[in-house]
């Protein structure tokens, strides 16, 4: 049977503004906050308890602060409508799903590691044999054009531990101005930031169905 993955990424506090579609699974690709206070993880939790999906998956992101200084356990807890993905996975409805919030340094966020051997390290933890692999920031050259500075802002080793575990799927956001999708031979990447910069536009979340075939699949947008 079909399954309904729902995914969304950079909700910025937003999330009340967002028409979320019923599915079995929902995934949130980091940046739950617009400031990474406490009290915004509360709400956004909240949030999550109202929805629908029967498995909901969510990672963190660079703006996600007041959870990149608690240890994993008191993370879980307050986004207890959850599962939390640290550098870790979870198998649901038979799908092994792993999650990564970091990216390359910028601007002195959060969630954040030199490029080279320290972000490597974590994209080495990728076991192999994960269906879905879920990261906040994008690979480079896969829908990571960076118009503010007209350059890719992707991660070269996220790139190479991707074509090397050769996930089905790839979900990230990060990247607010090149939000959709683009396919190698083995994987569907789907950049699915809802909040635009500039605009204070809020698109809707992506969907997939699973199982798929990369090629023939096409995303609700």
């Amino acid at each position: 049977m079909l399954k309904q993955i729902v995914c969304l990424s950079d909700t910025h506090g937003q999330h009340r503004r967002i028409r979320v579609p019923d599915g079995d699974i929902l995934i949130v690709a980091g940046d739950l906050t617009a400031y990474g206070k406490r009290s915004e993880y509360r709400y956004f939790n909240e949030w999550l308890g109202e929805l629908p999906h029967k498995h909901k998956i969510v990672i963190a992101g660079n703006h996600d602060k007041a959870i990149y200084y608690m240890p994993k356990e008191s993370a879980q807890r307050r986004l207890s409508n959850a599962v939390y993905l640290l550098d870790s996975e979870v198998t649901v409805e038979g799908i092994r799903i792993y999650g990564s919030p970091w990216t390359p340094n910028f601007c002195n966020w959060y969630f954040m590691l030199d490029r080279g051997p320290k972000i490597r390290a974590k994209w080495d933890l990728i076991p192999q044999g994960i269906d879905i692999l879920v990261t906040h920031g994008p690979p480079i050259g896969y829908l990571d054009w960076a118009q503010y500075s007209s350059e890719h802002m992707g991660c070269e080793e996220l790139r190479l531990a991707v074509e090397r575990m050769k996930p089905k799927l790839h979900v990230f956001g990060h990247n607010h101005m090149d939000r959709g999708e683009a396919r190698n031979e083995n994987t569907l990447f789907m950049n699915v930031s809802v909040c635009e910069d500039g605009t204070g536009a809020v698109h809707d979340p992506m969907v997939v169905h699973w199982p798929f075939d990369v090629w023939g699949e096409e995303t609700l947008l």
